[in-house]
């Protein structure tokens, strides 16, 4: 069975790196004040939309945070692509689409941070709950980060 299947985890999480990567190239367009376009763009929405789909393909039983992550991640994502693929960014769909990036990038670098702590055993031992000083440090910096970043790319957006 595929969805259950090594294969199919390392192909949701190749697209999750590539989402982040391109993302990253993406907020750094928009912090320049670009206006998103190009192959990096369309790069990261596609890829971070499969990413969040491709999530409600794994063997669940009960609804779990990276589920409600995942609802979430799709649902900013629907406005987003909008603005940019049925609105050309026009008027106010240019700032609801840096919010939706910004947001959806966030939230692959959010889920990132929790996966490292549950996989890497040296970031594990510092964090074995998941609710540790250490874990909320981590994610509170991201947090900043993507706030700051994301109010300066709406600034400068054109």
């Amino acid at each position: 069975m595929i969805l259950g299947s090594a294969a199919f985890g390392l192909f949701h999480v190749a697209l999750s790196f590539v989402g982040i990567f391109s993302g990253f190239a993406v907020l750094a367009s928009l912090l320049r004040g670009d206006r998103p376009e190009g192959l990096w763009n369309h790069v990261f929405l596609i890829t971070t939309l499969l990413t969040s789909l491709t999530g409600f393909l794994f063997p669940f039983k009960e609804f779990t945070p990276a589920i409600g992550t995942g609802i979430v991640a799709t649902l900013v994502l629907i406005p987003t692509l909008l603005a940019f693929y049925r609105f050309d960014l026009e008027g106010k769909w240019r700032k609801r689409y840096v919010f939706g990036a910004v947001v959806s990038l966030y939230l692959n670098t959010f889920v990132l941070v929790v996966q490292s702590f549950l996989k890497f055993p040296q970031l594990k031992e510092l964090a074995p709950n998941g609710n540790e000083p250490p874990f909320a440090a981590v994610q509170g910096l991201v947090l900043i980060f993507f706030a700051y970043t994301g109010w300066q790319a709406a600034k400068r957006i054109r």
